[in-house]
C-alpha cells in the first residue's frame, strides 16, 4: 500500500469514526435530521427490540416517538470502535456503547450494554451507515416511586421488547 493509500485509509477511519459519534450525539440530542443525515437512505437497520428498518425513514419516525419526547433524557456512551477496511468505499465497523435511559413519564431508569456491528460505504466522498445492528448484552432496568426509590425490575438480560 502506498503512503498516500496509507494516508487516505487513516483520513477515512477518522471520517467512520466521527460519523458514528455524530450518530451517537444526535441520539442525545433529540435531533432526527442529524441522525437522518448519519444514514444511506436505503440503510438497514436491525436493533434488539425493534422491528427491522429496509430504509432510514421509518426508523427516524420511531426514533422520534420514542426518543424526542421532552420526558426522555438519554446518554449514547460509545466505546473506542474498531474500523476494518473492504476496500475503499466499504468498511466495517464494531462498537461497544453504554446506554442510559431516564424516562420521566414512566418513572424509570435503564442502562443497557450494546454491542453495534455496522457497514459503511462512501459516496460522493462522504462516508455514512449503509447497515446497522445491535445486540443488547446486559439490562438493568429500575423503577421508581413517588418518593424515589428506585425498584429493580429487571436485572441481567434485556427483554424481547424494549421500548
Amino acid at each position: 500500500m502506498s503512503i498516500e493509500q496509507r494516508l487516505q485509509q487513516l483520513e477515512d477511519d477518522r471520517a467512520i469514526r466521527d460519523l458514528k459519534m455524530r450518530y451517537l450525539r444526535a441520539s442525545d440530542a433529540k435531533a432526527p435530521e442529524a441522525m437522518r443525515d448519519c444514514f444511506l437512505p436505503e440503510a438497514k437497520i436491525l436493533f434488539d427490540g425493534f422491528p427491522p428498518f429496509d430504509t432510514r425513514d421509518p426508523f427516524i419516525e420511531i426514533y422520534k416517538q420514542m426518543g424526542c419526547g421532552a420526558h426522555i433524557f438519554d446518554i449514547h456512551q460509545g466505546g473506542t470502535g474498531v474500523i476494518e477496511f473492504e476496500n475503499e468505499a466499504r468498511a466495517t465497523g464494531w462498537w461497544p456503547l453504554y446506554f442510559h435511559n431516564i424516562n420521566l413519564e414512566q418513572r424509570t431508569l435503564t442502562q443497557m450494554g450494546v454491542e453495534y456491528q455496522d457497514v459503511y460505504e462512501k459516496r460522493d466522498g462522504r462516508w455514512r451507515i449503509a447497515e446497522s445492528r445491535s445486540y443488547r448484552k446486559s439490562c438493568l432496568i429500575h423503577s421508581v416511586d413517588g418518593d424515589g426509590q428506585a425498584t429493580v425490575q429487571v436485572m441481567g438480560e434485556a427483554p424481547e421488547s424494549f421500548g
